[in-house]
């Protein structure tokens, strides 16, 4: 990989339209320390130009040297860091909301100037309002992925609707301390028809599904993550119930 070579860039730069992969390809070439030779299409006829031209059905495209690298995919592949595969299996939107919602408790605790225990149920009560929330953005989608696997669903459909505010509304509730009549069992009954419809569809009929705990886009694999999740919840709700005793 030339680390010395002249680059040059040809990105649309319009009044209507920034390519945002152009501005992206010209932070990439300066990361690396190239000087670039920045090309800006500022008209619709400069942009069928160049392409005619060129012979190339995209922008922005990249020289380096005397090698044509090609767009922004074909850029970060140069520089060795493709980008991800749309459809590739990934935890990494878990990872966030789970790492999020562990900052979250111990901020609130910190605030409180709770006891640390208390950490345990805040951040679980946090993770289930960020989960729902990820639900709620697209609740066709969730419940077209849901009804592949969960129980309930497949007995009533609304409940596929239904199941982003249950889950979304009984975070609140934990969060904020109150209503735990309500928030407990709903809990309960959610994590447990969960739990045993992702045992049921994983490991009892062994079906390759993608799990619907981050909205019906994910890429993220049902097995350990939508377990947890659900397991989480009924252990939540079983907290909740005797706290309140």
């Amino acid at each position: 990989m030339p680390t010395t070579a002249k680059a040059r860039l040809y990105r649309m730069m319009m009044p209507d339209h920034k390519c945002p992969y152009g501005q992206k390809s010209r932070s990439l070439l300066r990361r690396y320390g190239l000087p670039v030779e920045d090309h800006l299409l500022t008209t619709r006829e400069e942009v069928d130009e160049f392409k005619r031209l060129e012979g190339v059905e995209t922008t922005p495209q990249t020289w380096i040297g005397e090698d044509r690298i090609g767009g922004y995919a074909e850029l970060r592949a140069y520089f060795g860091k493709p980008l991800p595969d749309p459809d590739a299996t990934t935890y990494r939107p878990v990872i966030a909301i789970f790492g999020v919602a562990l900052l979250m408790a111990a901020a609130v605790t910190i605030l409180t100037e709770g006891p640390a225990w208390a950490t345990i149920p805040r951040f679980a009560a946090i993770a289930m309002v960020l989960l729902g929330l990820q639900k709620l953005q697209d609740v066709e989608s969730f419940s077209t992925m849901f009804l592949n696997y969960d129980l309930m669903a497949q007995r009533a459909v609304p409940y596929a609707y239904a199941y982003p505010w249950l889950e979304t509304g009984t975070g609140i509730l934990m969060i904020a301390g109150v209503f735990p009549w309500l928030s407990g069992p709903v809990a309960m009954f959610i994590g447990g028809v969960g739990a045993y419809s992702v045992w049921k569809a994983v490991w009892v009929e062994k079906r390759e599904l993608k799990c619907a705990c981050v909205g019906g886009g994910s890429n993220v694999p049902l097995g350990f993550v939508s377990m947890t999740e659900n397991l989480v919840m009924l252990a939540m709700g079983i907290f909740t119930i005797v706290a309140a005793i």
